[in-house]
């Protein structure tokens, strides 16, 4: 799920509200999102050179707070709070940034005097109404790289995310930055060509920093659905519409056929059957073109009470996910907004909640990053609890193989007569990614019924142990 922050499209709902009320919203956020099954958080830490967390060498920012550069108060992180607050539901928390936007206005009184725009005009350019980096700048890519990796070292996050937006979306005006490539461009035969590879060079070094610093850390990007039409490009799709290689010089197929990203999440926002791009035409691309990373497919909840073409039938989002689960090369689905879930837009929560996603989930694994399971815990023991409930207990086993601690744990019921299976989701109580936590009570258990209980060890990449001892237990 994306919970974008940018002029408060899902959280906080409005600028300057008390810290206990951002609060509130994004617990209760994060507990509907639990609710509907969703495992993963896209949270927006930098919307425009600003900042949604403490430890940051850029402005607080003023979607936050109402005033850019205004901490909260009373103080608090939300980045560190957001994170506590996933984890103990069992989400993993991606840090989403976004590389280039520097200002969502001309506005001056928007920007604070410590922002970078006024630190270093000279590495901007305004488009769109906006003023953007230039990602032609080699300082520009050493500056966002130093941005991203305060996050990373500071933060208990699971990954690095980045969405579709690289070079601007095109107006009418051409791009400002032909002096630039007068004095970068050489050797290239195009300034397009120089263009995507300013951004490769962000990725490649962005991934390598990120990489070396937390080798469990995930770097993901969600780009523009359709990558190059096969009209304008021999590798691209079966599509005739704005691409993202052609149009933001996002060459996300190179990004993950180099392996500097763990998944690739493109926003295939389009229905079935479309004329120009094809939601299951798109799929099929992109499941071709994964080169043995995780695809999850960018699902446009939003859309859903859209009244244009495919929009218009009611099952189109649910059929997408069952087109999708027929398809063994993609791992999930991200939808956008958070809101939209929240909203039950077109009762689309209530068809996760009680349809596809009803049982809980791991992320699946990244064997390239780590194959190593923890070790099982062990000592797990059960006890009733005042006649109405049954407490588990266990103890956290030593390293594995690779140095390793369990990180989380993953608790399993089994009625009697069925076979301890970990691939069986429907037994599944609990997800949690607190190494501390070392006890569950099951509460809703019935008298005179026959239970089994195991437990797992998850690590950082969310490899899962074998299972602990057994214990079987009657409720009398």
């Amino acid at each position: 799920m994306w919970v974008a922050t940018v002029v408060n499209i899902d959280w906080p709902s409005e600028k300057g509200l008390s810290t206990e009320s951002q609060q509130s919203e994004l617990i209760r956020l994060l507990d509907s999102h639990q609710r509907a099954g969703i495992n993963a958080i896209f949270f927006q830490v930098r919307p425009s050179a600003d900042a949604f967390y403490a430890k940051s060498r850029e402005p607080w920012s003023r979607f936050l707070t109402g005033i850019a550069g205004e901490p909260p108060h009373p103080f608090y992180d939300p980045l560190a709070f957001a994170i506590r607050e996933a984890h103990a539901r069992g989400m993993e928390l991606h840090a989403w940034f976004n590389p280039y936007r520097a200002t969502f206005d001309l506005v001056s009184a928007h920007v604070s005097p410590g922002h970078i725009t006024r630190q270093h005009p000279e590495w901007f350019f305004t488009y769109g109404g906006k003023k953007l980096f230039n990602p032609g700048l080699p300082e520009v890519r050493a500056y966002i790289t130093s941005v991203v990796m305060d996050v990373v070292r500071n933060y208990d996050i699971d990954g690095v995310h980045f969405d579709d937006y690289f070079y601007p979306y095109p107006t009418q005006n051409p791009l400002p930055d032909a002096s630039t490539y007068r004095k970068y461009g050489k050797g290239f035969a195009s300034i397009d060509d120089w263009r995507r590879n300013n951004v490769n060079m962000l990725i490649r070094d962005l991934s390598d920093s990120i990489h070396y610093e937390k080798p469990y850390l995930k770097f993901g990007i969600s780009p523009f659905g359709i990558w190059e039409n096969k009209e304008q490009h021999s590798d691209g799709s079966e599509t005739s519409g704005f691409s993202g290689y052609r149009q933001l010089y996002a060459d996300a197929r190179l990004w993950v056929k180099e392996g500097w990203l763990d998944y690739i999440n493109p926003q295939i926002y389009f229905p079935f059957h479309h004329r120009l791009a094809a939601f299951e035409k798109l799929v099929e691309w992109w499941s071709d073109n994964s080169f043995g990373k995780h695809l999850y497919i960018g699902q446009a909840a939003y859309r859903v009470l859209d009244r244009s073409q495919g929009w218009r039938e009611r099952n189109q989002l649910p059929n997408q996910i069952r087109y999708l689960r027929k398809n063994n090369r993609v791992q999930g689905s991200v939808f956008f907004s958070s809101k939209s879930l929240t909203n039950n837009l077109g009762g689309i929560r209530d068809s996760l909640q009680y349809d596809f996603y009803r049982y809980k989930a791991l992320p699946p694994a990244m064997l390239w990053l780590d194959s190593v399971p923890p070790l099982a815990p062990f000592n797990l023991t059960a006890r009733t609890m005042n006649g109405n409930a049954i407490t588990l207990h266990w103890q956290r086993a030593q390293q594995a193989k690779d140095g390793e601690m369990a990180y989380g744990y993953v608790v399993y019921r089994f009625n009697e007569g069925e076979e301890v299976n970990l691939n069986s989701a429907r037994n599944i109580l609990q997800i949690v990614y607190d190494s501390k936590h070392s006890t569950y009570t099951d509460d809703a258990v019935r008298r005179n019924v026959k239970y089994t209980y195991v437990v797992t060890s998850l690590d950082r990449l969310k490899n899962e142990s074998e299972p602990s001892n057994g214990q079987t237990i009657i409720l009398f």
